[in-house]
């Protein structure tokens, strides 16, 4: 079996002794003679891996025990209708910070629902100051995207927002370092960049954020109830929950959410070093924003592009074309990419320029 160094910005690559272990207990879960796959959400077995895996998620992320951990679906997609429809019902006002597609999609969603006013529009290529950001102090709450895996801008601090709640989607760069949580109001992430596969969302939400969502808001999606419901009100993505249990324990085992920290910022460093010294590849986002997850850059002659892609995958390194809306290329390096592939990355683009600078 050869593996390929995969850079998709999601669903992305997992730790491999995440998949074997997965693989060895496919058929057989722990001598209960079946799947997690087929397993009832509300049987011990599956209750005994749920509760771990929200135990290791509260212990890893640091979540203070006036937060539910909850686990739903439909991805931060689905989050852009839910966190409005269960927040801005308070007084029909919320703030947005638009820092690239994903802020975008997120404000023009919420404004389904409510007075969704934009606090700041930024470039794509950085992260506006605070300094000028307009907030209102009646809003409902404050929304960002810590990373936008886009345009490869990523917040390295928190935004004040007084007493308005903050919200954040951290679909790409959860439990990629330490945070604070009790910063927020709450943090929302789709699993299948950082921590597991698709079709599982996190939800971690402070308890006075509970019991004002808006009428039309399904029960299925609403927080309180699935927080009374310790998320089974519906039946959960439990391979998914599964999986990420799995994860998290192989972080824990590997020194915690500080190692991995520490393993991010590397393989980083060794990307954006060559970038930088480069006049042949160039990255356009302000190095004090730089993301630490999704890394866009193209090339100085853009017909080599597909030259480029092709090479790359001949050589076992795929998922590298740049989005549509911006073109390029860009390499995803979530938590679970090795140094091994950031240098093969690295080593590959060295040898591309040589060859046609």
């Amino acid at each position: 079996m050869t593996r390929v160094f995969n850079f998709s910005p999601g669903p992305a690559t997992l730790p491999e002794a995440v998949l074997r272990q997965a693989a060895e207990e496919m058929l057989d879960w722990h001598g209960c003679g079946m799947s997690v796959m087929e397993m009832s959400h509300r049987g011990k077995e599956f209750m005994g891996i749920y509760a771990e895996a929200e135990g290791l998620l509260r212990e890893l992320m640091g979540v203070p025990s006036n937060y539910k951990v909850l686990f739903m679906q439909g991805g931060a997609i689905g989050e852009n209708a839910i966190v409005p429809m269960n927040l801005i019902g308070r007084n029909g006002k919320a703030d947005y910070a638009i820092t690239g597609d994903w802020s975008k999609k997120s404000h023009k969603e919420a404004t389904r629902y409510g007075q969704a006013q934009v606090a700041v529009q930024g470039d794509n290529v950085s992260i506006p100051k605070q300094s000028a950001w307009k907030l209102d102090p009646a809003a409902s709450y404050v929304h960002i995207c810590s990373n936008e895996t886009i345009g490869g801008v990523q917040y390295h601090w928190t935004p004040d927002t007084g007493r308005v709640p903050l919200v954040a989607d951290m679909s790409s760069d959860i439990l990629s370092r330490p945070i604070d949580v009790s910063k927020y109001g709450l943090i929302y992430a789709g699993a299948q960049k950082n921590i597991g596969p698709s079709g599982l969302t996190i939800v971690v939400v402070r308890d006075d954020m509970l019991g004002h969502a808006l009428p039309i808001t399904p029960s299925a999606f609403n927080y309180q109830v699935q927080g009374e419901n310790d998320s089974m009100y519906n039946t959960p993505p439990t391979y998914a929950i599964y999986i990420v249990g799995l994860v998290l324990k192989h972080f824990k085992a590997n020194g915690g959410i500080a190692a991995v920290e520490a393993h991010n910022a590397r393989k980083a460093k060794i990307l954006y070093d060559f970038l930088d010294a480069s006049s042949f590849f160039r990255n356009p986002v302000a190095k004090e924003d730089r993301s630490l997850m999704n890394v866009p850059f193209k090339l100085k002659d853009e017909t080599l592009d597909e030259a480029f892609l092709k090479g790359a995958a001949a050589g076992g390194m795929i998922q590298l074309k740049g989005h549509r809306s911006v073109g390029g290329m860009r390499a995803s390096i979530y938590n679970a990419m090795s140094i091994e592939g950031v240098q093969a990355l690295v080593k590959y683009m060295q040898d591309f320029e040589r060859q046609h600078a």
